[in-house]
Order: structure tokens, then C-alpha cells, then sequence
């Protein structure tokens, strides 16, 4: 199958490595001549352009851009792809959109693959990276079932664990194991920072070790990543924010009551019900 990815950062390249390792051509697209030089020397893909006109042949396009560049990038492919192209993403919202991309192309399949590191850009692609991982596909009714197929079938090849859920649920069961531990992270930075007395600013900074570095990593990621999850899935994150915001308010409650048992309570609950989520 010839298979184009438009954006060859740490997803968009990491699909190419193992794609093309499962015999596909790869026709790779970067805003940048050197990333696509470095594309082919690193085997992420067959050929690579700066040109979107170089996917005119392709079988199956999977755009790896930011959110926001999604539905753009499929406007601009239209004039090039024969009718019967797929075209799916890797954005981690979903509703918005395929609400978008659906009317600009009949054969778009909303995609997710969960898997992911803290670097970025083609030398952080890496084989195996979607190994075990979620692959979330989230068609619509209008979605030609075999596109879905064909999807779910490389999904698969990667070692996935394929999931098929509407957008709408992908988007707020996201929400709570991805969207809200950024904000939650973000917050939990931002109220140490307000620590006003330098001395223990300081100190805590010097403490801090796994149990911090565990908590606060989301919270040190792409900016750009965040204000997207908010952007886009506004709905959805403000619903779990809210129930964070009573969860909390709970907790300090009990606190500040000196309700000893019924945090002890909540304690276990947590510590019981958390192994569900690893």
C-alpha cells in the first residue's frame, strides 16, 4: 500500500518507521527540506516533500500535524487525491474535528493512537513506539465501513490495541486520563511558583523528587499541545474540571474538618480503584 503522512515529527515519523516495516511505500510531507532529507535517511519513509502534491497516488493519507492545522491540510489535499484516498488523523480531539473534515472529504476516518514521549521532531520517531498502545477510531455514521477496516487493519499491524468509539465519547473519556492531568500538572507548577518566600521555593525545588517529577511532567509539555486539548475539547475538559474542582473541594473539606476517617475513606477508594488505569 502507498501510504502518505503529512507532519514527520515524533508520530508522524514513528508511524513511517513501522509501516514501512510492515512493507508499505512511504511518501512523507514536512514544511522543512532538511526534515525530509532526514526522513529517508532515517528509513521513516520512502520519499519525502515539501509538496502535498507528492500524495497524488497514494492509498491512505494520515495527517500528523498540531489540531489546529487539520482540517487546512485536508482542504489543501482535496484538488490532489483520487476519491477513493482515506484520509485520517492522530489529533487527540476528535469531534470538532471530524465535524470539519467531513464535509470537506466523504472518506475521512477520525484516528487516535495514544502513545507518545516528551521529545519532538523526526529524530525523536521510533520504532514499536504504538506497540501495546491505545488506537482509538472514532467514525461517524456516515463513515464507509470499509475505510474503517482498512484503518483498524494497519492500526493492528503496529501492535495496537484497537478501540472504535464515537467521537463524542473518545473526547470526553480523553478528557479525564489525558486533558485534566495537564491542567491538574499545570496548576500543581503554577501554585508552587506562588510559594513567596524564596527560601522555600528553593528548598522545594531541591526535594523535589519522583513523586513531584511523576505528578508535574505532563505539566512541563508543548504549551501549544495544551491550549489545544482546551481549544478543542473545551466541553469535555471544563465537565472534568468541574468534577476535579468538587473532588478537591472535598478533600479540603475533609481537611480542614479533621475528618481523619473519611479521608482515609477516600484513601483507600483511590488506592483500590486506581490499578483499573495502569
Amino acid at each position: 500500500m502507498k501510504i502518505g503522512i503529512i507532519g514527520l515529527g515524533l508520530i508522524g515519523g514513528s508511524l513511517g518507521l513501522d509501516l514501512r516495516n510492515c512493507g508499505h511505500t512511504i511518501y512523507g510531507v514536512s514544511r522543512k527540506e532538511s526534515t525530509c532529507q532526514r526522513a529517508v535517511e532515517r528509513g521513516v519513509a520512502d520519499y519525502a516533500s515539501i509538496n502535498i502534491n507528492s500524495l497524488a497516488t497514494v492509498d491512505i493519507v494520515f495527517i500528523c500535524t498540531p489540531i489546529g492545522l487539520i482540517s487546512q491540510t485536508v482542504q489543501q489535499l482535496t484538488s490532489y487525491l483520487k476519491p477513493e484516498v482515506i484520509i485520517t488523523d492522530v489529533g487527540s480531539v476528535k469531534t470538532p474535528i471530524i465535524e470539519e473534515c467531513k464535509r470537506l472529504w466523504n472518506n475521512f476516518v477520525g484516528g487516535h493512537p495514544m502513545a507518545g514521549t516528551a521529545e519532538q521532531g523526526i529524530e525523536a520517531a521510533q520504532k514499536n513506539l504504538f506497540k501495546n498502545a491505545p488506537y482509538v477510531i472514532t467514525p461517524t455514521e456516515a463513515t464507509p465501513k470499509n475505510s474503517i477496516i482498512i484503518l483498524e487493519d494497519l492500526a493492528k499491524s503496529l501492535g495496537s490495541n484497537v478501540y472504535t468509539c464515537s467521537p463524542e465519547i473518545h473526547d470526553q473519556a480523553v478528557a479525564w486520563i489525558s486533558h485534566l492531568p495537564v491542567m491538574i500538572s499545570v496548576s500543581l507548577i503554577a501554585a508552587c511558583l506562588g510559594e513567596k518566600d524564596k527560601t522555600i521555593l528553593n528548598l522545594a525545588q531541591q526535594f523535589a523528587s519522583s513523586g513531584f517529577r511523576d505528578t508535574s511532567r505532563v505539566g512541563g509539555g508543548n504549551p501549544e499541545l495544551g491550549v489545544m486539548m482546551a481549544q478543542y475539547n473545551k466541553t469535555a475538559l471544563l465537565h472534568a474540571l468541574e468534577g476535579y474542582r468538587q473532588q478537591l473541594d472535598e478533600i479540603t473539606d475533609h481537611i480542614n474538618k479533621e475528618q481523619w476517617d473519611s479521608l482515609e475513606k477516600l484513601l483507600r477508594m483511590t488506592q483500590k480503584e486506581r490499578s483499573p488505569f495502569m
